[in-house]
């Protein structure tokens, strides 16, 4: 039963930092802004540092893994006073990102974790549920049905 907790839980933090490097870095730092108290100070475990990572494809899901190309990525570690630790990976060089990320990871973990998943990761969600939307409304609206007529064949 333990280990069904433990891995809801990594689950749950996998979602919510995937959610925050996803996050357009003005809609996050929007958010976090207007928290009330403001998101406390860190210290740095790892200051963000930005990098590379080889992005690897696979054709169809099934075909045998190729590398795609390199994309640049910022990661950071950092502990809260209460020894909270907290860590995220964004792509490009956005530092303040990095550190904003890391910062909510760590306090998602607390007893803050109700009051940042409404005030910032749900409206982040919603925001990223809506972009795909109108991304999939407009690709359909390109859609073209395209059909066989029988031919008369003599």
């Amino acid at each position: 039963m333990a280990q069904d907790s433990e891995a809801e839980a990594t689950e749950s933090r996998r979602g919510w930092m995937g959610l925050l490097a996803r996050a357009a870095p003005e809609a996050l730092a929007a958010r976090v802004e207007a928290l009330d108290p403001p998101l406390p100070e860190a210290e740095w475990l790892r200051v963000p540092q930005t990098g590379g990572v080889m992005v690897r494809g696979q054709m169809g899901g099934t075909g045998a893994p190729f590398n795609l190309g390199e994309m640049t990525v910022t990661r950071c570690a950092l502990r809260l006073t209460d020894g909270t630790v907290g860590h995220a990976y964004v792509q490009g060089r956005d530092r303040a990102h990095a550190r904003t990320a890391a910062l909510v990871d760590a306090l998602m973990q607390g007893e803050r974790a109700a009051e940042l998943r409404s005030a910032v990761l749900d409206p982040l969600d919603a925001a990223e549920t809506a972009a795909h939307r109108d991304r999939a409304a407009k690709a359909a609206a390109t859609r073209v049905d395209f059909f066989t007529m029988a031919r008369g064949e003599d």
